[in-house]
């Protein structure tokens, strides 16, 4: 076609060519037609639509409708009035404008952005754009600070109502050091609601001096109290770090390890000495050969798209970042043919891994698919985990078994990694755990115990129960004596029927498939088995793991960067713990 109709017919007639003298067309001159202004053409339209957006709006936006323009257009152009002139320029109505400041101070606050950017000339010209008042300033760093700090205490109270209706709550706690080397102890607390919802959120990320075993007590305690949880915290979960294991002895709440670090380690171990080390050591210099270099990247991404297949980025391994060394040994294998067509194409002196190194490396997949699917599953903090330890203890030394048919590396790894595992297991809160286990109507049958200790776990119940059951007793005041007359129900549940009656008739009850939900369970159950229901409020909200803890530093690490190396502890634990709620609200 003629250079696209002449380029639509010069935007729909908005510019029409300059003719000669003789009548004739001057294709390189264009003239508009709103006011005869002269442009030179060279086959682009961009600075003839420029000109229209600068000088005639009313006719670049029915220009980009492609709409011919119409006489009103051509003789009379639209123009603001003065209503319109002085809506652009007048100031912003005061609620509109503390609407704006809120919104602000919870966007900074909710994505971690910094104080100042209410100062970008950027952003004010959005907001200007979008409110169509050119007059619009945007609040001072000092104003938005205040509304931060307002923001936080709105949500605190809010945080403390869900804290006093709660029966029993969990803690879950981590240390953590800052860019300004600052040491920093973060808690999150863990509970059930009145409606089997499990929550979780942060308490406070508190800046601490000393890191033994009595000053984390010392601060785990303070916590409580400034919560005014102190009757209710049940657990405290930490990873097997020596100073957070020597403080439990200092405080009256029962210690849960972290499962997923001691798994973790248990995969370092096995590594090491299962004979491993040599082929992923070739492997990371293999994998820092593309990835540190441009051109061999692009060299390595030649083959899948001659074949038309997608590359798969390949990824290095960290020694603190879990799973890291599976992702790394399964992009390696998906890029085998790649790599070893690419090295082939090379001059380079590294070590090209053989047939045997790949197979090698397919074994290892095979060994640490399992444990990642154990470390995702127990590292959740908005459903159930607590109960799921013990079945994935079930599962991941099943998985470890040693076969007649497994070469001998596999072998070493296998009874390096049952070794090590078993030695964190016996250093974990078994008891705690059987009975969590014992309290999720998935597990109940406790199939992931041997025979003779299931007795052992519902015995253990049985004592809590009656400990419960007695507390309950002496707490309740007595009622009016008028009362005592009247009819009592036959319900298990009221103090003339013996605790164990109920947890037979639970015991009773079929298991659920795993896909149920066992709070919902609960939540339909309540009436039934109100001694138990309290006891399983109390265990099921305690976490497997000190993973939301984790996570919680990762949101002060987006913080705390190097624009807010300064932040004072305060502020830290205002914007992080603020962070946390506004996002899971």
């Amino acid at each position: 076609m003629e250079q696209s109709s002449k380029r639509s017919g010069l935007l729909n007639g908005r510019f029409i060519f300059k003719k000669f003298s003789d009548g004739s067309l001057d294709k390189r001159t264009v003239i508009c037609i709103y006011c005869q202004a002269e442009f030179q053409y060279h086959r682009s339209t961009s600075s003839l639509q420029y000109h229209l957006r600068a000088k005639h709006a009313f006719a670049s936006s029915s220009c980009a409708t492609d709409k011919p323009p119409t006489a009103n257009e051509s003789i009379q152009p639209q123009q603001s009035t003065l209503a319109e002139f002085q809506d652009c320029y007048k100031p912003m109505d005061q609620t509109k404008y503390t609407t704006l400041t809120n919104a602000i101070a919870k966007w900074i606050a909710m994505d971690c952005r910094p104080l100042n950017i209410v100062n970008d000339r950027g952003l004010r010209d959005v907001i200007q754009i979008a409110s169509s008042n050119q007059l619009c300033t945007l609040p001072s760093e000092g104003t938005i600070a205040s509304q931060i700090h307002d923001l936080y205490n709105n949500e605190k109270n809010t945080k403390l109502e869900l804290l006093k209706n709660a029966l029993a709550v969990a803690l879950s706690g981590d240390h953590w050091t800052s860019l300004s080397n600052h040491s920093y102890l973060g808690v999150t607390a863990h509970l059930i609601d009145a409606s089997w919802t499990l929550q979780s959120f942060a308490l406070t990320v508190m800046h601490t001096e000393e890191r033994d075993a009595e000053s984390w007590a010392e601060c785990f305690l303070d916590i409580a109290k400034e919560w005014n949880i102190q009757e209710k915290v049940t657990t405290v979960s930490t990873d097997s770090a020596y100073n957070m294991i020597a403080a439990d002895s200092h405080v009256p709440f029962e210690h849960v390890t972290c499962i997923a670090h001691s798994l973790q380690r248990s995969i370092t171990v096995a590594l090491s000495d299962g004979g491993f080390e040599n082929i992923l050591e070739k492997c990371r210099k293999l994998v820092g050969h593309f990835k540190h270099s441009p051109i061999n990247n692009t060299e390595l991404g030649i083959q899948p798209a001659a074949k038309g297949q997608k590359q798969e980025p390949l990824v290095q391994d960290i020694s603190t970042r879990w799973n890291s060394t599976l992702g790394m040994v399964q992009h390696l294998l998906c890029n085998k043919a790649a790599i070893t067509a690419t090295l082939a194409l090379q001059k380079q002196k590294l070590s090209v891994p053989t047939g045997k190194d790949f197979e090698k490396l397919q074994k290892l997949e095979t060994l640490l698919e399992p444990c990642r699917f154990v470390t995702e599953l127990l590292g959740g903090e908005l459903y159930v985990s607590c109960s799921v330890v013990l079945p994935a203890f079930c599962h991941i030394f099943s998985v470890m078994e040693v076969s007649d048919d497994d070469p001998e590396y596999v072998i070493q790894f296998k009874n390096t990694f049952t070794a090590d595992l078993t030695k964190h297991k016996e250093g974990t809160n078994m008891r705690f755990l059987k009975i969590a286990t014992a309290l999720d109507p998935r597990f109940k049958h406790l199939k992931c115990l041997p025979k003779s200790e299931r007795d052992e776990v519902w015995n253990m119940m049985s004592e809590v129960l009656k400990e419960q059951h007695s507390n309950a007793e002496t707490t309740e005041p007595e009622p009016p004596k008028k009362k005592m007359n009247l009819p009592l129900v036959a319900d298990d549940e009221n103090e003339c029927a013996p605790v164990c009656t109920a947890l037979d008739r639970y015991r009773a009850e079929p298991v659920i498939s795993m896909e149920t939900c066992p709070l919902e369970w609960w939540s339909k159950h309540e009436g039934a088995y109100k001694c138990l229901a309290y006891v399983a409020r109390k265990y099921l909200a305690t976490p497997a793991t000190a993973v939301p803890c984790e996570r919680l530093f990762s949101l002060s690490g987006d913080i705390v960067n190097k624009k807010w190396a300064a932040l004072s502890p305060v502020n830290v634990n205002k914007l992080v713990c603020l962070s946390d709620w506004l996002n899971k609200k």
